[in-house]
């Protein structure tokens, strides 16, 4: 019987279809900050890079840092909009990130899964995004969804089909994951661009899920002493970009000293074609990350719906 975490995967498809209709604020100011923790900030992290190559400049920081030292992370703080997410609008760093941003003076915008939230409630303009409540401790259906919402804040338009693309690459690791990690301890995420922040999520997704170790780095920077690691036991997952010419040859590196390489739209021992590009690829790859932390624990013998030394809010005393 699958667990309440693989079952809240599986269903989070009718949650985007309903997000992606939502009327949405669309973001204004010349530099927007985007803070979270955990996953809330590796999503920051991947919106930041999508605002930039998108024309919009933009900065992803830990809650905690924007609360405490928001002069390490930005110069001039003209114009600015402060974006916190938070999937239960309780997480005590992004609550504080937003009081300190309003204290200041600064516009303030929150991303919740929870209606009513405190960081709702903090924040000058908020966008509510309703999730599976079944979802557990780790996140995945509002991962997507803040996601989501992000890109739609900047204006930039996801196509139609990226639902049935998201599917599909679940669909696919489904297919073939099994064989890939069977024998394998070290797991390793790589991605540039706007995939790094997906390459750290996966990779917080397989450590808490499954109670394994990995480490995230964009792909040529593995190359600068990590991959010393690499041997028999690796598997990389590689989000490749637009261009997959740099990131292949990294590939063909790890495969060549022993790892196994799942490559999700490029090559791989398990290749996942998502059809889609951009930073759409960005957020439909997501599905396929989560379930493969699911397998990861399943081959362990480890329950996902309660990971060692978690809780579903962190709040500091």
């Amino acid at each position: 019987m699958p667990s309440i975490t693989e079952t809240v995967i599986r269903n989070q498809f009718p949650y985007w279809t309903a997000a992606l209709q939502q009327p949405i604020p669309l973001l204004q100011a010349r530099t927007i900050v985007l803070t979270g923790c955990g996953t809330s900030y590796y999503l920051a992290q991947s919106l930041a890079c999508a605002y930039n190559a998108f024309g919009q400049q933009a900065v992803a920081v830990p809650g905690a840092e924007w609360a405490r030292r928001p002069e390490a992370y930005l110069a001039d703080f003209d114009d600015i909009l402060v974006v916190g997410l938070s999937r239960s609008g309780t997480t005590t760093e992004t609550v504080q990130a937003i009081e300190a941003s309003r204290v200041q003076g600064w516009p303030t915008l929150a991303i919740s899964c929870e209606p009513g939230s405190t960081i709702l409630r903090a924040a000058l303009r908020e966008l509510y995004l309703p999730t599976d409540k079944a979802e557990g401790i780790v996140m995945s259906t509002s991962a997507s969804l803040m996601l989501l919402g992000g890109l739609r804040l900047a204006g930039i338009s996801l196509p139609g089909h990226v639902v049935t693309a998201a599917q599909s690459g679940l669909a696919q690791m489904d297919a073939g994951v099994r064989a890939i990690i069977q024998g394998r301890n070290h797991f390793v995420y790589l991605g540039a661009g706007a995939n790094y922040g997906i390459a750290s999520e996966g990779c917080l997704k397989l450590q808490e899920m499954s109670i394994s170790y990995s480490q995230a780095f964009h792909p040529l920077e593995y190359r600068h002493g990590p991959i010393s690691l690499i041997d028999a036991r690796s598997v990389v997952v590689i989000l490749y970009s637009d261009d997959t010419t740099a990131e292949a040859k990294v590939a063909a590196d790890v495969q060549a000293k022993g790892a196994r390489v799942i490559g999700i739209n490029g090559p791989g021992d398990l290749r996942i074609d998502l059809g889609i590009s951009g930073p759409a690829a960005a957020l439909a790859a997501l599905p396929a990350l989560q379930i493969m932390g699911e397998h990861v624990a399943l081959s362990k013998g480890i329950n996902s719906e309660t990971p060692r030394h978690l809780t579903k809010v962190v709040v500091l005393n």
